[in-house]
């Protein structure tokens, strides 16, 4: 695997394209050191980003959240990510846009007069989870819990709030398991790492409710995808007693797009009818 510093190729940073190993910036940058940062993971496909405006419009809007605005419209950062996959020559891709306080006059705390920075990049990579597409995700439980909303912005995407979910899913990894499901401060079924879960019993599919951590893009996409389906969807506080009733499980997100999982901790579901349905139907979807 090459380093992600080390590759051919051009990103764009700050309104124009550089060469790929001069996309820097300095050590004493303020998102390197307090987490103003904010981020968007987007795929596109056969040339086309899906729901590629409402990640830019989203992109803005976790800045806003984190008291600083990005000096580019929607529809420039649209542009930066086309010119980006062309500069590669990319149909298929990765495309993440992050947006950052970056070093100036400011090196505490308060950052106010520091510059705010923005970049597009982008690789090509197939599934997320590997062979876990086809045959389930096994998923450990995270010793770590999503924050109460009165203690985080949790309606931004922002690379602060991650800093948990690395250290479960390394804990997960290091047990044999692709990934990890968190629970909230609550105590209620919340997410992995990086993506939402839906779980299916009795033909109605039940998902938590994203009163704490990040409503997802692709999540909306397959509730929609269910509805269209006719099948009921139960958006809810799930306690982690129910998981033993629960037939079948998936997550959702732009690099896991829809994975089946197979287990959670002791729980075993089946890769079942309607996870294979939804996972093909999504796929149909974004290629289309």
């Amino acid at each position: 695997m090459m380093s992600y510093d080390d590759r051919d190729g051009k990103i764009w940073m700050d309104g124009k394209l550089v060469e790929w190993r001069d996309a820097k910036v300095h050590v004493l940058t303020h998102a390197l050191h307090y987490a103003s940062s904010v981020f968007e993971g987007e795929r596109c496909y056969n040339g086309k980003i899906f729901r590629g405006v409402e990640h830019s419009a989203r992109l803005k809007r976790s800045a806003n959240l984190l008291d600083f605005d990005i000096p580019f419209s929607v529809e420039e950062i649209e542009a930066a990510k086309y010119a980006m996959l062309k500069a590669n020559g990319w149909t298929d891709a990765y495309v993440r846009a992050v947006a950052w306080r970056g070093a100036g006059e400011d090196m505490g705390v308060s950052a106010k007069r520091n510059p705010v920075r923005l970049a597009v990049a982008g690789w090509e990579w197939g599934n997320y989870y590997g062979d876990a597409k086809m045959k389930g995700a096994k998923l450990d439980i995270a010793k770590w819990r999503r924050p109460d909303p009165a203690t985080i912005p949790c309606e931004a995407k922002a690379a602060g709030l991650y800093m948990i979910c690395t250290m479960s899913k390394h804990a997960a990894e290091a047990k044999g398991c692709s990934d990890a499901m968190m629970f909230d401060y609550r105590g209620y079924v919340a997410e992995a790492t990086g993506a939402n879960i839906f779980f299916v019993k009795n033909g109605e599919v039940h998902t938590p409710l994203p009163d704490c951590f990040l409503n997802g893009l692709t999540r909306q996409t397959v509730i929609t995808m269910l509805n269209e389906r006719g099948i009921t969807v139960h958006e809810r506080h799930i306690m982690p007693e129910e998981l033993e009733g629960f037939e079948q499980c998936w997550l959702t997100g732009t690099a896991a797009e829809v994975t089946p999982v197979g287990q959670i901790g002791d729980y075993t579901f089946e890769v079942g009818a309607l996870t294979r349905e939804i996972s093909e139907g999504y796929e149909t979807l974004v290629r289309s």
